[in-house]
């Protein structure tokens, strides 16, 4: 599976940002699809995932109420929309894609099998 991120950039603090991230390859049945950011200098965190069965979505606290994730399964792709933007929220975010059988919509790393390029988002205060 092979995916494609693309719609970071420059916004001021406040902005909105759409993110869109094309899977292609490997056809999955079932799977999940994310994304993750890595800020200089931190770690690699969980920002919001959705499944691809029911559309059920998980956001971490830090994004919730800000960001939407959404997917079109037909065209295997997922979109985060990102609103309200802060200059915390600057980092290279990566989609990923998780084929594995989970109850819950992974949240870490391991727990995802596939991962895009990452596309820089920068927010000026």
């Amino acid at each position: 599976v092979q995916l494609q991120a693309s719609g970071g950039g420059l916004v001021q603090a406040g902005g909105s940002l759409r993110l869109s991230c094309a899977a292609s390859g490997r056809t999955l049945s079932s799977y999940f699809m994310g994304w993750f950011r890595q800020a200089p200098g931190k770690e690699r965190e969980f920002v919001a995932g959705i499944a691809r069965s029911n559309g059920d979505t998980s956001y971490a606290d830090s994004v919730k109420g800000r960001f939407t994730i959404s997917r079109d399964n037909a065209k295997i792709t997922v979109t985060l929309q990102m609103n309200s933007l802060k200059p915390e929220d600057t980092a290279v975010y990566y989609c990923a894609v998780s084929s594995g059988t989970y109850w819950q919509i992974p949240r870490r790393e391991s727990g995802y099998d596939y991962w895009g390029q990452g596309t820089l988002v920068t927010v000026s205060s």
